[in-house]
């Protein structure tokens, strides 16, 4: 990249998160990391998970098919997130 810009990867054992907990694995890698003040300036470029991990994971109680129709959303993966006020959002 341009000077002062870097490119890291990061690599956490799978003991560190919880079976089938996608939810705990994003929360733990981009939650925290983004959260880190030090940094002025952060991008996720790549997440790769390993398919062992993948396997643990149940999926939704009622088919993803079922989320879609209730959420309207096709073709693309369906993600949430915790708004976190400390990263510049007031309490209110």
């Amino acid at each position: 990249g341009e000077e002062s810009q870097f490119i890291a990867y990061v690599a956490y054992p799978l003991d560190l998160f919880e079976e089938g907990s996608v939810t705990n694995m994003f929360t733990s890698i981009v939650g925290n990391v983004f959260g880190f003040k030090a940094l002025r300036a952060l991008r996720l470029e790549d997440l790769r998970i390993p398919p062992a991990y993948v396997k643990t994971f149940q999926g939704p109680p009622h088919g993803i098919q079922v989320e879609r129709d209730k959420l309207n959303k096709y073709g693309r993966p369906l993600l949430g997130c915790t708004i976190k006020p400390k990263l510049g959002l007031s309490a209110k």
